[in-house]
């Protein structure tokens, strides 16, 4: 009994030693590695830069009062469309005290010297008429009274265009009419009736009444850093994104890359200007923040492959091509332009070959 026990024991532990043996060689095999493969394809490469900003009209109006007074009336609200001499806001005048005691001073004595001209023509025109003094000496006295009216009228002016803005002799419309001096859409009116405002002149840029900008014509405003100015030029094609609209893209063109840089963050910036193309389906707003996607080189329906395909041994390039199942080759290639994750394939692999993926 103790010996089929001990032969048990042996079995047990000889098959253990066996199990072990067993496990830790299927452990220590390693499995074939698989390589996966990619193929070259066709694809248009764009090297690009890329530049912040906004969408903007290229006219872009404030509309300011020539007097100054309080705003009585309002015609119009953001988003109307008006035309030149639209009727945008009424002023009505608060005239200076000091000019307007003046002004009342100047008819009051207007008037006296006109009636006394009036009163010595018509004394000298009944002795003329009997024919005692002679018309030379007449034409004195009215030409005296002519004078006299002629400041009478002047003075009258003078104190209306002071209290009204406009003359009662006057015919075209007055400057307490405010109206808008382009054609488009009204973007923003800051004054409220009852507001009092400034007119515009040497001295002073006035109170604006209103913003008005034609939204026919949209241009990009941008920023471009110092590293990438050196890449453009006016004429570029830009590919512009909206944050607004993001469906579709628009197409624009360089016009204009500041001479001068601005310090921003601690980074140089030039500002760049592009004229957008529209589409008739879409509105943009001004202000949209956008992007534009600078185009410096592309390259159409060429042969491309990831730039992640390739190998770099000093100043050669080369890709693994399948030859066999799982068996490569490393085949020299002549590589042109890259956006940075495709790059154009000019000669060294077909369309058909299959490039091994690094692992």
């Amino acid at each position: 009994m103790k010996k089929v026990l001990r032969i048990i024991l042996l079995v047990i532990i000889i098959g253990v030693f066996i199990a072990t043996i067993y496990f830790l060689y299927q452990k220590s095999k390693k499995e074939p590695v698989v390589f996966v493969t990619e193929t070259p394809f066709i694809t248009d490469i764009i090297k690009k830069t890329v530049a912040t900003g906004s969408v903007v009209p290229r006219k872009e109006i404030e509309i300011k009062p020539q007097v100054s007074g309080i705003i009585e009336e309002i015609y119009i609200e953001p988003g109307d469309i008006v035309k030149n001499g639209d009727l945008i806001a009424k002023v009505r005048i608060i005239p200076n005290m000091i000019n307007l005691n003046n002004a009342e001073a100047r008819l009051d004595q207007a008037k006296i010297d006109y009636e006394d001209a009036k009163m010595v023509y018509d004394r000298q025109k009944r002795i003329f008429d009997e024919g005692v003094i002679p018309a030379a000496e007449f034409q004195q006295y009215e030409i005296a009274l002519n004078r006299a009216k002629s400041e009478l009228n002047s003075a009258e002016n003078n104190l209306q265009l002071i209290k009204e803005g406009v003359t009662k002799d006057s015919k075209s419309s007055t400057n307490t009419l405010i109206r808008s001096t382009i054609e488009g859409m009204v973007l923003d009116v800051p004054v409220e009736q009852g507001n009092s405002v400034i007119e515009s002149n040497t001295f002073n840029a006035g109170s604006t009444i209103a913003v008005v900008a034609d939204m026919g014509e949209m241009i990009f405003e941008g920023k471009v850093d110092e590293t990438e100015v050196g890449k453009i030029r006016t004429g570029m094609n830009l590919i512009l994104t909206i944050g607004a609209i993001e469906e579709t893209t628009f197409n624009a063109f360089l016009e204009y890359i500041s001479p001068k840089g601005v310090e921003e963050n601690g980074a140089i910036q030039f500002e760049i200007k592009a004229a957008v193309e529209l589409k008739k389906d879409y509105f943009i707003r001004a202000g949209y923040s956008a992007n534009a996607d600078i185009v410096l080189t592309r390259k159409d329906s060429v042969l491309a492959v990831k730039e992640s395909l390739l190998i770099f041994d000093e100043d050669s390039v080369f890709v693994e091509v399948e030859k066999e199942m799982q068996v490569y080759e490393k085949i020299p290639v002549e590589v042109g332009l890259s956006d940075g994750i495709n790059i154009e394939i000019i000669s060294g692999v077909t369309k058909e070959d299959k490039i091994k993926v690094p692992q």
